[in-house]
């Protein structure tokens, strides 16, 4: 029989659920793409859309996913948003592995 491990938690529940909340996010293959789009620069759907290749409604879905994860910002440009990655998504997205330093927003 294996010896019980007793595991001392470093994060705080909230920094844990923010922790949890980024690799959600990027955990699905669409929004990673999006993330891979996005490191290149800012877009608006339609440029999204040329390399995401799911509808449209499914693609506002996972903006969303990654607007309420914090790791994406959007900007109105007339009838148009664009969507830029978050300042800081690639330390919140390093800060969510184990290992990691803290994230504070949740």
């Amino acid at each position: 029989m294996a010896d019980s491990i007793a595991l001392e938690l470093t994060l705080s529940p909230t920094a844990v659920d923010g922790a949890l909340a980024v690799l959600q996010a990027v955990a699905d293959p669409v929004r990673w793409t999006v993330l891979e789009q996005l490191s290149v620069g800012p877009s608006c759907v339609c440029n999204l859309q040329e390399h995401v290749q799911v509808p449209g409604n499914l693609l506002s879905y996972h903006l969303k996913v990654l607007r309420d994860a914090g790791l994406v910002t959007s900007s109105r440009r007339g009838r148009w948003i664009d969507y830029a990655l978050a300042d800081d998504a690639r330390s919140r997205m390093a800060a969510a592995l184990p290992g990691g330093r803290s994230v504070a927003r949740a």
